[in-house]
């Protein structure tokens, strides 16, 4: 019984580790504005990465898809629940890199997240745990059928918020101007 838990435990040690240190990284808890919202549908406003969940938790869902995946090629002998573990892991040292003074200029120079400033805590759990949902999500659905809904998860961001996991990728490693134009609505 105890053994069943340890994935459990140690998925939630994990949190707390990254949560300690994204506020030792000075990233604010919650809001700055007072409000503490489960979800904000705003994906281009001074609400986006502070609260629970965004439009943009549907990027760290597809994380949990590709880790998934990834982790099921490379590690096929670990239960699921270890390789969700591991999914944990990679997505709280993400969470951790992604809110480093380096990376929050990148995101602020080479795309469309102008005045971004990092996320607070309480959103970067939220993106764990919506990495940890994709993951499990991806699981149920076999590697088809999840390649068909991140595809179409891909094409509703671009269509609703002008943005995804890939095109974010894409523009933090190798800005493109004319797709940044095209964030803008220019």
């Amino acid at each position: 019984m105890t053994r069943k838990l340890w994935p459990w435990l140690a998925m939630s040690a994990v949190v707390i580790v990254a949560a300690t240190q994204l506020g030792r990284q000075g990233r604010a808890w919650f809001c700055a504005c007072g409000r503490v919202l489960l979800w904000t549908s705003e994906a281009w406003s001074g609400n986006t990465s502070q609260h629970l969940l965004d439009p943009y938790s549907f990027t760290h869902m597809l994380h949990g898809f590709v880790f998934c995946g990834l982790l099921a090629w490379v590690a096929p002998r670990l239960s699921w629940q270890w390789r969700l573990w591991l999914a944990v892991v990679l997505e709280a040292a993400w969470e951790i890199v992604e809110n480093t003074e380096f990376v929050v200029g990148r995101y602020r120079e080479n795309t469309m997240a102008l005045g971004y400033e990092g996320d607070t805590v309480f959103n970067s759990l939220g993106d764990i745990l919506a990495c940890a949902l994709g993951f499990l999500l991806a699981r149920q659905l076999g590697w088809r059928r999840a390649l068909v809904v991140f595809a179409l998860t891909e094409i509703v961001l671009l269509i609703l918020i002008r943005d995804s996991l890939l095109l974010s990728v894409l523009m933090l490693l190798y800005p493109v101007d004319a797709l940044k134009a095209w964030q803008a609505g220019h």
